[in-house]
């Protein structure tokens, strides 16, 4: 199936651009009404999180807890309903932040998100935090002792 306007693939795109600029901007309402009632949810390997109730709860310990999240698209493709998409995550609170690879599946129907699959590597997750948090402790640091 070709990706071009118009073509199934390309409006499935479209919502899934939508849904994670709706996360970078940590606008919950807009995420949720980007996805379907039973909607599933995995980071892999953990366990799902199946319909939108317990979808929903994640999306707001993110936007309570992060003050900045970033969906860096490298590439991005759809067919028919299934949407792949290669990103560099960065999530934010003050000072710190992670920066790391995550590649995603999502299913979309009736323009609505029905599954969000994320796979990334641990061990570059646990590397990203590390420097995420050494930078964080570096800029306070420097802060203190300009104050």
């Amino acid at each position: 199936m070709t990706d071009t306007a118009g073509t199934p693939s390309a409006t499935e795109v479209a919502v899934v651009r939508d849904f994670l600029a709706a996360l970078e901007r940590l606008d919950t309402a807009a995420v949720l009404a980007l996805a379907d009632e039973d909607i599933v949810y995995q980071n892999v390997p953990l366990p799902p999180a199946r319909g939108r109730e317990a979808f929903a709860k994640q999306v707001r310990w993110m936007a309570q807890n992060l003050t900045g999240f970033e969906a860096r698209i490298v590439n991005i493709a759809g067919n028919g309903v299934i949407v792949l998409t290669e990103r560099v995550d960065v999530l934010a609170r003050g000072r710190f932040r992670s920066e790391f690879w995550a590649c995603g599946t999502f299913e979309v129907r009736d323009g609505r998100i029905v599954l969000w699959r994320d796979r990334f590597d641990y061990a570059d997750l646990t590397v990203a935090t590390l420097k995420g948090a050494a930078r964080a402790a570096k800029g306070a640091i420097a802060a203190r002792r300009k104050a």
